[in-house]
């Protein structure tokens, strides 16, 4: 059904009618606490999506303009611009009162946060809305989500790519044409509520240099310190605890703002302060020394084992043969789609490996898909009636839906959590005629079927079921892919995991990512990247919050550190219900957040867990492979992170 073929009634426009202020800039880097915005357009429309307002400038950042082959601005074309400061209230008077659009959302507001912070002004944002993140929701049968891709799909003309103000009005047309899909889809719109980013405080932080050297365990009685060994401090010192982390740091220790059952040694003064460190010390049989122990002994730490090297097998043992995806960034033909081979299908709690085992109670144990492929038995690329098609489910109990979702990627389909223009088929389960999306979805004609129909399905072809949608290979819970390469030459730059969920009334999703070393623990606090913490030190894991029912994390393989073997993505529920009642999560994977995504799985936690595993990034000698995971525990968050080595507040 073409986008414009099905106008929506003004009642479905009415909870999207807000004034917007479309932004774009284009910036000296990717990261926004150390890099600068080259140039801003700010392009203003009314509820009723008429342009009322446009700006635009270029910016004198202070400093090198970096990748001038991306943005086209060379020092000579900034030099006599503005500085950012001199046009900051004109900027804001243009934001204020309205909600910010941009695609990537997130990256442009961050920039904007930090250069008013550096201006020592308040950004006047309280909401925002991602265009990349309302796609998402709509799922448009297009290659990717990039801006250009949406315009050309849109119809909107595009004259100068990485031209803000340009790139801006193109934005308004694809807003305008995602607001019109999203009305007919009935589909909320990813409003997302602003941090208070305005405080002046708010300013660059160098990052932590990562230890070189791998964790040798322990300091023995009477033995040296080693390069690579973890050190907390904890207490008074009579010595500058800064003074004495760049001390440790500088002799190649890892210099630990927390205490767990890795850590090496705990320096302090007083170990009946009582303080979390000493705690934690004394209840895992931690070494402790004193401060002038430890000044005595840097004096001859001995040598360490670098990072650098053939990585070690994730813990979870070899996959047998893994999915060989296609190369990035080209779209995968059908020909391509035959190059998946083969999916190890192995128990979730092999996929956990030696990760957190913290205590568990009722309903904390993996959860066998029913019928699904057995522990160590290798499967072919799922193939069935049900190739290429998305299936969602209504109704039914918690376990019914399960099954149900659990058959369909049996039978090769891809199992959806919400409606979207990429859905397919609906299955109503008992109690599903009362679901509030079933007149939508009887409205655009969505084929739908009962529970009988998930025995021996038969389908008909629909304009829906093309190329694109059947690129994403579905894996199983459990299920292990080998990350593709780009041209040939390694890991493609950034690479993403997308958690989405039904939208919730009674309890919000916390999607977070820990960065892990081989001792299976987070190298400094830093590395457990969150809400609060959006970005660890190096930039090299990000979580991005594209709305109310979607949450990204991004990692760089090309530049994590030796010493980071895997990266975690996991999800919490914060408030008072379960992941029963919150129903599948699904995640789908891809090369940076515009491209499409190449694989894909639905994951159903079983009745009481309040925190699950979603995914895990690790390496695998000198590749990358991704393994979906779905194993959930009963307690929360803060027992989830501690299992880490990460101290945070429940």
């Amino acid at each position: 059904m073409s986008v414009t073929s099905a106008a929506p009634d003004s009642s479905h426009l009415r909870d999207r009618a807000f004034a917007w202020a479309l932004v774009d800039v284009e910036t000296s880097g990717l990261v926004p606490r150390r890099d600068r915005v080259l140039s801003v357009a700010v392009v203003t429309l009314d509820a009723d999506g008429e342009q009322t307002g446009e700006f635009s400038t270029l910016l004198n950042p202070g400093c090198d303009p970096g990748p001038v082959h991306v943005h086209g601005l060379t020092p000579e074309r900034l030099r006599g611009a503005p500085a950012f400061e001199q046009v900051a209230e004109d900027i804001a008077a243009l934001l204020e009162g309205r909600v910010l659009v941009a695609h990537n959302a997130q990256f442009d507001y961050d920039f904007l946060a930090h250069e008013f912070a550096r201006a020592g002004l308040r950004l006047p944002v309280a909401r925002r809305l991602c265009t990349l993140a309302l796609n998402r929701r709509v799922d448009p049968p297009t290659d990717d989500l990039r801006l250009g891709t949406l315009a050309a799909h849109y119809g909107v003309p595009q004259v100068r790519a990485h031209d803000a103000l340009d790139d801006t009005r193109v934005l308004a047309g694809v807003l305008r044409a995602s607001l019109r899909e999203a009305a007919r889809l009935d589909v909320p719109l990813p409003l997302v509520a602003c941090p208070p980013r305005q405080d002046p405080r708010f300013a660059p932080k160098p990052p932590k240099t990562p230890c070189a050297f791998r964790n040798p365990g322990r300091l023995t009685a009477g033995g040296p310190l080693v390069q690579g060994m973890k050190i907390a401090v904890t207490g008074e010192t009579r010595t500058s605890r800064a003074d004495l982390l760049l001390r440790g740091a500088a002799a190649g220790l890892n210099m630990m703002t927390s205490v767990s059952r890795h850590t090496s040694a705990l320096v302090t003064n007083d170990l009946s302060t009582g303080s979390a460190k000493a705690r934690r010390a004394l209840a895992e049989g931690v070494p402790v020394i004193d401060e002038t122990s430890f000044l005595e002994l840097l004096g001859d730490v001995r040598a360490g084992t670098p990072h650098e090297g053939p990585a070690a097998e994730s813990p979870a043992g070899p996959a047998a043969d893994p999915a060989a995806l296609p190369a990035v960034p080209a779209p995968r033909a059908p020909e391509a789609a035959e190059a998946v081979e083969a999916v190890e299908a192995v128990e979730a709690v092999e996929a956990v490996g030696t990760g957190p085992s913290p205590a568990a109670g009722p309903g904390t144990g993996p959860v066998a898909p029913a019928g699904g492929p057995k522990p160590g038995r290798r499967t072919g690329k799922p193939r069935g009636p049900l190739t290429g098609r998305r299936v969602l489910v209504l109704g039914g109990t918690h376990p019914e839906a399960v099954a149900a979702r659990t058959r369909v990627v049996e039978l090769g389909g891809a199992a959806a959590i919400n409606l979207s223009a990429g859905v397919t088929d609906v299955v109503v389960l008992d109690g599903g005629r009362t679901d509030r999306r079933l007149p939508r979805i009887t409205a655009l004609h969505v084929p739908t079927h009962d529970a009988a129909w998930l025995v021996a399905p038969v389908v008909t072809a629909t304009p829906q079921t093309d190329d694109r949608r059947a690129a994403a290979h579905v894996l199983p819970r459990g299920g292990v892919v080998d990350l593709p390469l780009q041209n040939g030459r390694g890991p493609a730059h950034r690479w993403t995991v997308t958690a989405s969920w039904a939208q919730q009334t009674r309890c919000e999703i916390d999607v977070v990512a820990f960065v892990l070393d081989e001792d299976e623990q987070v190298a400094f606090d830093e590395d457990f990247v969150f809400y609060g913490a959006p970005e660890n030190p190096g930039g090299t894991v990000r979580l991005l919050s594209d709305g109310p029912t979607e949450q990204t994390v991004s990692v760089d393989l090309v530049t994590l550190p030796p010493s980071a073997r895997k990266v975690v993505v996991a999800a919490a529920v914060d408030g008072s219900p379960a992941f029963g009642d919150v129903g599948a999560l699904h995640i789908a994977s891809g090369p940076g957040t515009s491209a499409a995504a190449l694989v894909q799985a639905t994951l159903d936690a079983a009745t009481t867990e309040r925190t699950m595993l979603l995914a895990e990034i690790y390496r695998r000698g000198e590749s990358w492979r991704l393994r979906a995971v779905g194993q959930g525990y009963d307690h929360g968050l803060g027992a989830l992170a501690r299992s880490y080595g990460v101290d945070i507040a429940d």
